[in-house]
């Protein structure tokens, strides 16, 4: 089975588009927030808090993803300039998202005096079916795909997307498929994790997330042609090692030492 993209528009008149990034993004914002506040819900959690946290999340997040980005790419927007509030072409890059998020979501937990990883613990669920339904905006843009093969299921790229040193390569790995469906496993385990064992200590799933799609996003990375780099280092495998160790960390902390994570609010209080 060969991947071939139809293009990144959906529907255009004139100099209107509607550009599948953007509506892939918007369905992945509007699924997890009634996710999430379905969630809320089954841990007697007021869903009007995921609500009001919705919006500063998804424009925080947003941001954080696109200033990451640049960031690792300043050489060449600071030769284009204009080029970097164009996020319709594409480079958001999810640890960004991820930092920004969880920095606007302590700020939030700490003003309404709630527990930081209650919310998260019904965010992240969200946040891997986001990642799984965001990949696909990846192969419409056809970019963040991976090095050349002849794999049956092979992801065909046009010749003005491939990297200068793999111009005479029409196929390449679909790693934005790989990423997708591991995003999509990762969100089943925390479903089931979350229904399957109700009293989880608070913080679980979020640290389950972190390893989940920390090792994932580790391998895959590996063979991606576009990698946002430091030197000779991929800088998402280091935020990948970083996420798992965090991760656990932090389950050894809640279930070898049996002890809270540090929270904004009292343990005794959540």
């Amino acid at each position: 089975m060969t991947f071939t993209s139809p293009g990144p528009i959906v529907w255009q008149f004139g100099p209107l588009a509607l550009r599948w990034y953007g509506l892939l993004i918007a369905l992945a914002v509007l699924l997890g927030l009634n996710l999430s506040q379905f969630l809320a819900k089954k841990r007697q959690l007021n869903p009007n808090l995921v609500g009001d946290l919705a919006l500063g999340l998804v424009i925080a997040s947003l941001l954080g993803a696109r200033c990451y980005y640049v960031l690792f790419q300043w050489s060449y927007y600071q030769q284009n300039p204009w080029e970097i509030l164009a996020i319709w072409q594409g480079g958001l890059a999810i640890h960004g998202a991820i930092l920004a998020g969880l920095a606007t979501t302590w700020f939030y937990a700490q003003r309404q005096r709630v527990s930081l990883w209650q919310l998260t613990d019904v965010l992240v669920p969200s946040l891997a079916l986001g990642q799984t339904i965001g990949r696909w905006g990846n192969f419409f843009n056809s970019e963040a795909f991976g090095v050349p093969t002849d794999l049956p299921w092979k992801l065909y790229i046009p010749y003005e997307h491939r990297p200068p040193e793999f111009r005479q390569f029409a196929y390449f790995h679909p790693t934005f498929l790989y990423e997708s469906v591991w995003n999509f496993l990762v969100f089943c385990l925390l479903m089931y994790l979350f229904f399957r064992y109700p009293r989880l200590r608070v913080g679980t799933l979020t640290l389950v997330y972190f390893c989940g799609y920390s090792i994932g996003r580790f391998f895959i990375e590996g063979l991606r042609t576009d990698s946002l780099m430091l030197g000779s280092v991929r800088i998402a495998q280091v935020m990948s090692l970083v996420g798992l160790v965090v991760g656990l960390g932090g389950l050894l902390w809640l279930y070898f030492w049996h002890r809270p994570l540090p929270d904004v609010v009292p343990p005794e209080s959540q």
